[in-house]
């Protein structure tokens, strides 16, 4: 995300210049009310144009200042400019009654959208703080002093309730370690913790024409699409910086619709879903429209904003370009899936489609530890996924078990909105993860997450899995861990749309390293190293617990989204989700039984599933029930290989 924050942070604190006063006469303090008048004429529109210029510091311990300058002018109730430079990118956005333009001068590019506009997510300067601020946000706290009429009833509550007190030795307004002062008039200096910002009040000047863009390239984008993108993805970004309540502690309510239900497990969603493609997305809507849109939000609008004004390139259509390439290769019943989905919230299914395609854009640790590097024999297979918890996926997160007519049952660790997979475990006993790499652009191939997906609905063993990749065309670059809880066996795979290449447990590889028995370990640099040395170290001692921690910070990064813990034989798993402001790994697990969670689903449907394997000629999985493990006592070890087999299927 860049140092996008904190210029908007410094945007937000313009709504904090009704807490603002000027320095105190040596007397008396001054007047809070009096000093709040020009500036709260702003903020409440009661002043229809003005323009706020001035720069803001984001000057954090430890990291590199960030500075950005930024110019608001209104103009009147529909018309508003806002400038923002930073060296890493530049940015405006000019608004009119007829139209709105972003633009990009480092790119050399405007997107311009001209024509009526009707619909909630537009950027009229009237009202635009009730439509930005969601009840999700803790920043509506800050709404009642906007529905003051006035700068007393402001100074009223700013004093009498929050507590903010004049400091005659600063000669500022405090409120803990913010303070807010005027070093001459029509002037500001807000100092929040890390955030400095400094601004001054002045006239708006002329307004510029929309189409007024000379040297730049017009690139024309529906202005829709223009207004929704910057007003939502402010709106979700304020959800993300500022969270509030329902997000930072979600626990819910369970719900049930036709073919699908919700309930909460120890704070985690979990959400059953089964029936036909059609059944499964609309049951999906109905149980998780809020989750979704949320979802939605952070990658179309505010994922959107941060890369087009990164890249200069119109974010819908980079994806847009990307879906029409990598459609052919996705089965119907999963199109059929994301229409359903798309119509239950309500969405426009072109839009959906190119948001279900976004992992391939965006480019984790991995591991399977058996046999002789765990306590009891049994597989454990680790999966770390480190991906943009800044985007607020976490808000979003949800532990989906699937039966789908026909298929084989599986359980998805993901997000709402969201049909793909890039966790997950299916009723064979199969378990995959992926590791993103490179390659953004190669998109004449199966999407990652629909072949993850596939996996988890049609193949029973290791070597079903392995050919689906080997037999399908493959996009960008990618990594997984894939394994199998029947025979406890796991490998790593490499694959591009050029080749696959297969690691087994303890083979050595160059980006690797020498082999460690029984075991299978992803990741790069100093996470490989850590999780080589964690692995060596317990070798031979591995049990369920001390498997998951395997993945606990460094190896994990602090952009871990998501780690999972499988246990396929036993169809068990531990999932931890991350939370604002803290990694996955620093988050409590919650331990899933899959057979439990299966029996909950409808008879019938399960029945419709499992059909898949009854069919005349079917082949059948099949497992060592006895699990006999590694025996500490020689001869015990002699006696139990006599009685140990190959399963194989049948």
């Amino acid at each position: 995300m860049g140092s996008v924050p904190c210029a908007f942070r410094g945007g937000m604190a313009l709504a904090m210049v009704a807490l603002a006063a000027p320095p105190a006469t040596a007397a008396e303090p001054p007047s809070l009310a009096t000093s709040l008048a020009p500036w709260w004429e702003c903020v409440s529109a009661a002043r229809d144009a003005f323009a706020i210029s001035g720069t803001v510091v984001l000057d954090a311990r430890g990291a590199a200042k960030q500075k950005a300058t930024l110019r608001l002018a209104r103009y009147d109730a529909t018309a508003f400019a806002l400038v923002v430079e930073h060296p890493e990118y530049a940015a405006t956005i000019r608004r009119r009654a007829e139209g709105v333009a972003l633009a990009l001068p480092r790119h050399g590019v405007v997107h311009l959208g001209e024509g009526d506009f009707v619909g909630p997510d537009h950027l009229a300067p009237g009202g635009v703080v009730a439509r930005l601020v969601s009840p999700d946000s803790a920043a509506v706290a800050a709404l009642p002093f906007l529905a003051q009429p006035g700068a007393a009833g402001v100074a009223g509550l700013a004093t009498g309730i929050l507590g903010v007190r004049y400091d005659p030795s600063a000669a500022a307004w405090k409120l803990d370690d913010t303070t807010l002062a005027f070093p001459a008039p029509d002037t500001l200096a807000l100092r929040a913790g890390d955030v400095h910002v400094d601004l001054v009040l002045a006239p708006a000047g002329d307004a510029a024409a929309l189409t007024e863009w000379p040297g730049l390239r017009v690139n024309r984008v529906p202005r829709a699409d223009i207004e929704r993108q910057l007003a939502r993805g402010a709106r979700r970004a304020l959800e993300i910086l500022a969270p509030g309540p329902t997000l930072l502690d979600p626990s819910g309510e369970g719900r049930r619709v036709p073919h699908g239900s919700l309930e909460w497990v120890d704070g985690m969603r979990v959400v059953t879903l089964h029936g036909t493609p059609e059944e499964i997305g609309r049951a999906h809507g109905e149980l998780l429209a809020v989750e979704s849109h949320r979802c939605i939000d952070s990658v179309l609008h505010v994922v959107g904003t941060v890369e087009t004004i990164r890249t200069g390139e119109w974010f819908r259509d980079r994806l847009a370009g990307a879906a029409a390439r990598l459609a052919p290769h996705i089965p119907q019943r999963h199109k059929a899936e994301t229409n359903a989905l798309a119509a239950a919230l309500g969405v426009d299914p072109e839009l959906f489609a190119v948001v279900n395609v976004f992992p391939e854009l965006f480019h984790c640790s991995g591991f399977a530890v058996s046999g002789s590097a765990t306590a009891d024999g049994v597989l454990y297979h680790g999966r770390v996924l480190d991906y943009m918890t800044e985007i607020g996926l976490q808000d979003a997160a949800a532990t989906f078990v699937v039966v789908p007519t026909g298929m084989i049952p599986f359980v998805n660790v993901g997000y709402a909105g969201f049909t793909g997979s890039v966790s997950g475990m299916n009723a064979r006993s199969i378990s995959l993860g992926e590791m993103g790499g490179r390659g953004e652009g190669q998109w004449d191939g199966v999407p990652m997450a629909t072949l993850m997906r596939r996996a988890l609905e049609e193949c029973s063993t290791l070597d079903e899995v392995v050919a689906l990749w080997r037999d399908n065309p493959r996009t960008c670059e990618y990594y997984y861990v894939f394994a199998d809880g029947k025979s406890r066996r796991a490998v790593g795979v490499a694959a591009t749309p050029a080749e696959v290449q297969v690691v087994g447990a303890g083979e050595a590889h160059p980006l690797l390293g020498p082999g460690i028995p029984d075991t299978v370990v992803l990741s790069a640099g100093d996470r490989l190293a850590c999780l080589r040395g964690r692995v060596e170290e317990a070798h031979g001692k591995l049990d369920e617990t001390a498997a998951f921690h395997l993945m606990d910070r460094p190896v994990a990064m602090r952009s871990n989204l998501h780690n999972v813990l499988f246990v396929p034989e036993q169809l068990v798993l531990h999932v931890a989700h991350a939370a604002h402001g803290k990694p996955a790994a620093e988050c409590r697990s919650v331990r899933l039984d899959f057979s439990a969670l299966l029996e909950k689903v409808p008879a019938e449907a399960r029945d419709a599933a499992a059909a898949v394997r009854m069919a005349p000629g079917a082949c059948f999985p099949a497992s060592d029930s006895l699990a006999a493990g590694i025996d500490p006592q020689a001869d015990a070890r002699e006696c139990l290989n006599g009685l140990v087999w190959k399963p194989e299927a049948f």
